[in-house]
């Protein structure tokens, strides 16, 4: 399956399927060829569990570089050290990376190669759930301490491979932490959609050909915004449902600590609430949503450990707050998102009703 992803002044493809490797490395041989290098960017986790597979499917020559597991590679010093490796290594303009991992990995090397020699090509071949989001789309950054993606550039990769051989080895917290993604897709896009979540029992039960049809909506879902506003003027905002109260949580609790999925799960609440109030949405959705989050198991108990005064100093250095005004994606309804100016004090509303509701299902 290919979903073209087509920019003003790119185009490329997303690819996806079951043990589609050795094809990407046979359709993609001409420009590995030319290249001087080929940089695999990887941390020890996901290498140990897929280097069999991929050594037997990758067949041209390439060298290998591990970066911290998870959100801790997004670190001024995990970028400066793959830079330090590319340049030991002789690597140049001609040469190629492949980020190999989940959405940390691709953020990481996707702002490496946005600034190496002032760019060269980059592969997107990511390993998790939450990078079907991530890998496609072209935003690549590391954070700062004062705020998540804070450094970082629009940047689009070559190709992204989407093979659905690596998922079978993903943990639960993985699982847990991509299908928040997938459910902020379907929120944004058809209430018909978001309706096949709320008949999960639990994450145990999702089927393997359903979450690949997920799969497939939330990239397409993904590609259409990113084709009609690839830097984020409009319509790419929407994609940050959930984001703004959800990067406040990563940062208040400390980047690896919760997963980027959770926190969007825990983020989409507020968002929620606001769409009731300030959309048309109907009411009583932001709790019939929060009761299907803990229903598959989603830890809203970080929030209690942030003060709003810890959250509400991210919120205001976010990316989306300008000139110290907070702007939400919000839902009109389902399936029909907006962005609107928020006031801190309507946000606060929201926490303190959020925390009201977590104490009740403790």
């Amino acid at each position: 399956m290919i979903i073209p992803v087509r920019t003003k002044d790119s185009f490329y493809e997303v690819h996806l399927g079951e043990k589609i490797l050795r094809e990407f490395c046979e359709r993609n041989v001409m420009s590995f060829q030319k290249a001087d290098q080929i940089i695999v960017i990887t941390d020890e986790n996901v290498w140990n569990i897929h280097k069999e597979y991929f050594n037997k499917n990758f067949s041209l020559p390439y060298k290998i570089h591990l970066v911290p597991n998870g959100e801790s590679c997004k670190t001024f010093e995990s970028y400066f050290d793959v830079q330090t490796f590319l340049l030991q290594e002789n690597c140049s303009r001609n040469s190629i990376l492949l980020a190999f991992g989940g959405g940390a990995i691709g953020d990481l090397t996707g702002f490496v190669a946005a600034t190496f020699m002032r760019g060269i090509s980059f592969y997107q071949i990511p390993t998790t759930i939450l990078a079907h989001d991530s890998a496609v789309g072209g935003k690549t950054a590391i954070n700062h301490p004062n705020g998540k993606n804070m450094i970082g550039a629009f940047y689009q990769p070559s190709e992204v491979l989407y093979d659905f051989h690596f998922l079978q080895t993903l943990p639960k917290n993985e699982v847990r932490s991509g299908l928040a993604e997938v459910i902020k897709h379907a929120l944004i896009s058809n209430e018909a959609w978001v309706h096949d979540f709320f008949l999960l029992p639990s994450i145990d039960a999702i089927q393997k050909d359903e979450l690949l049809v997920w799969l497939e909506k939330g990239i397409r879902v993904k590609a259409h915004i990113v084709e009609l506003d690839e830097k984020e003027q409009s319509f790419r905002k929407f994609l940050n449902f959930g984001h703004t109260y959800g990067h406040a949580i990563e940062a208040s609790i400390g980047y690896g600590k919760i997963t980027h999925g959770e926190a969007v799960m825990i983020g989409m609440i507020p968002a929620l609430m606001l769409s009731e109030i300030r959309g048309k949405l109907e009411k009583g959705y932001a709790r019939k949503v929060f009761n299907l989050a803990i229903k598959l198991d989603y830890n809203f108990h970080h929030v209690l450990n942030c003060s709003f005064e810890q959250l509400a100093s991210f919120m205001l250095k976010d990316k989306k707050t300008t000139n110290g005004e907070l702007h939400f994606a919000l839902l009109e309804k389902i399936g029909e998102p907006f962005v609107k100016i928020i006031s801190m004090e309507d946000v606060k509303k929201c926490d303190e009703l959020l925390r009201d509701w977590i104490m009740e299902v403790q």
